[in-house]
């Protein structure tokens, strides 16, 4: 199972990230826990710039913007193998 954290204040802009992680995940049939990472401290712990950000198993991936489906499910695929 992989662990993906969703790193921001909860903005409408991570909600989305969260929605579209979510939904890519649940289409390829990966199993992964989601946690929501919103204080500041935890969050400063990754070398974002901005957020949202997204971390899979611990590795931050995009930050500062919403990346497309293919990029997402690239990700996961990727982090699952």
């Amino acid at each position: 199972m992989l662990s993906i954290k969703i790193l921001g204040s909860g903005c409408t802009n991570c909600k989305r990230l969260e929605a579209l992680t979510k939904e890519v995940a649940e289409t390829i049939g990966i199993e992964a826990e989601f946690i929501k990472v919103t204080g500041l401290d935890e969050i400063m712990k990754y070398p974002i710039l901005a957020t949202p950000g997204l971390v899979i198993n611990e590795k931050l991936v995009s930050d500062g913007r919403i990346p497309s489906r293919a990029e997402v499910e690239a990700w996961l695929k990727e982090a699952a193998s």
